[in-house]
């Protein structure tokens, strides 16, 4: 960016004379600076609302759709930073050079006659720049999840600054041969990176990978949100907080900051109808802000529900999942007669459970079938050696474990949003909408319809309660 040097300050006659042939056009500026400010504003709030009203998922829960992650950045082949020469997913570099010169121009003083005046100007310019990224896995507590970062909003760390003439081997070492024209032989060298290990905070949409069966987080065009950060979630909410509200006040002062500067440059008395058309176009600004936030915390409020669906969608994704897996344990126990009837009871009990009930609503719940599956092992040792049955354990046991992240993100999901309906001024807004709380899925719920099923030489096993589910 080109630094200019102040040159009206020492000639206020010629900056008085000039400023009043531009005033009639500070109304337009003013009122151009108002609706940027007000559409980055209500962009901002857009973005907050999105980040708060999304609860964070573990990476082996993640299924299809818009998510919120937290974890480390890891990489087998990572990059390495040009400057700092770091093990990273992702740098960027910049390398900066001064210049100054004297330019002698031509200006009018505002009365019909020119005068010639000669300033200094200096500034830097990029003489090299390049931006570079990896794809990379987040890993949690849980696992890890690949995320290509193409197309991300990525906010690095600062991993490299240095200002150096060419004395310094890195002037030439890492920077161009050549330079600019009126070259003051001083480069800035700066770069950011996103390093290995590092922590980071991700938002964007999961998909299936195409190589294996897995979901990755990868650039969508009909996405709200791709962010790769090293800041928190905290972090990120506040500096979208603070965006929202210096935006506003931009945009309240610009309003009516054009027609005043434009009477002041004119030299107009500020009477009693300028401070009504002052005040008006403030609270026009204000009025029309107030209506973009209306429509932007109820269109939240409409996506939040429409998560809160997707949620319970997922819980019966898995459920299917899980039903479709228990044919295999007939098939790895058909050749034990004995309990091959056990086996078929607890297969239709199962294909009862391929939909559960959503909360709130009268039905039978889902249980979890792991409890039933490890007395069968234990009943009959055989079993254990037979590896049909043993990946068939290993994924039901998967299963369950991703009927309860899904669970647990139904239940994180909707509390946000019953939470959202309570608090003012949201709750009002809601209320335009007709929307109502949504209940959780509480433990005590998966047991208002047991299911029995017995094993032969084995008295009935309840399964109500048992497992992850």
């Amino acid at each position: 960016m080109i630094l200019w040097q102040s040159y009206l300050l020492p000639m206020p006659g010629i900056f008085a004379d000039n400023i009043s042939a531009y005033a009639p056009i500070f109304p337009w500026i003013g009122a151009a600076v108002a609706v940027f400010a007000l559409f980055a504003s209500l962009h901002a709030c857009r973005r907050k609302r999105l980040i708060d009203n999304l609860p964070t998922s573990k990476t082996q829960g993640v299924f299809i759709g818009l998510v919120e992650l937290k974890g480390t950045a890891e990489c087998e082949q990572p990059l390495q930073s040009y400057l700092a020469a770091l093990p990273c997913v992702h740098y960027s570099f910049e390398i900066e050079e001064r210049w100054s010169r004297l330019v002698t121009v031509t200006e009018s003083d505002g009365k019909g006659g020119t005068r010639t005046v000669t300033r200094e100007e200096s500034g830097w310019t990029s003489v090299a720049s390049q931006t570079e990224s990896v794809a990379f896995y987040l890993q949690d507590d849980t696992g890890s999840i690949l995320v290509r970062p193409e197309g991300a909003r990525i906010e690095a760390l600062g991993v490299f600054q240095h200002t150096c003439t060419p004395l310094d081997p890195l002037y030439y070492g890492k920077g161009p041969s050549s330079g600019v024209m009126d070259s003051d032989h001083v480069r800035r060298f700066s770069e950011q990176a996103v390093p290995v290990k590092a922590p980071l905070f991700v938002v964007g949409q999961a998909r299936e990978r195409q190589d294996v069966v897995a979901p990755e987080i990868a650039a969508d065009k009909n996405a709200a949100e791709f962010l790769v950060s090293v800041r928190t979630q905290e972090q990120v909410s506040s500096g979208l907080g603070w965006q929202i509200w210096l935006f506003f006040f931009l945009g309240a002062i610009a309003a009516p900051g054009g027609h005043l500067a434009c009477d002041l440059a004119l030299g107009g008395d500020i009477g009693p109808l300028s401070v009504v058309i002052y005040l008006g176009e403030f609270l026009l600004y204000c009025g029309l802000w107030g209506v973009g936030w209306t429509i932007t915390v109820y269109n939240g409020l409409v996506e939040l529900r429409q998560r809160v669906e997707q949620g319970w969608g997922q819980v019966e994704i898995q459920l299917k999942r899980r039903h479709d897996l228990i044919p295999n344990l007939v098939d790895s126990v058909k050749g034990y007669r004995d309990y091959e009837a056990s086996t078929q009871q607890a297969l239709a009990a199962l294909r009862t459970q391929l939909t559960a009930t959503a909360p709130g609503q009268p039905g039978a719940d889902f249980t979890s079938m792991l409890g039933q599956v490890q007395i069968l092992k234990e009943a009959y040792p055989e079993l254990k050696a037979n590896e049909n049955f043993l990946a068939l354990e290993r994924s039901l046991s998967d299963t369950e474990q991703r009927i309860a992240l899904a669970r647990s993100y139904f239940n994180s999901i909707a509390t946000f949003y019953n939470t959202r309906l309570q608090v003012v001024p949201d709750r009002f807004i809601a209320a335009l909408g007709g929307m109502k709380p949504r209940a959780l899925m509480e433990a005590a719920a998966f047991e208002r319809a047991p299911v029995d099923v017995s094993f032969a030489g084995l008295p009935p096993v309840p399964t109500t309660g048992t497992g992850a589910a």
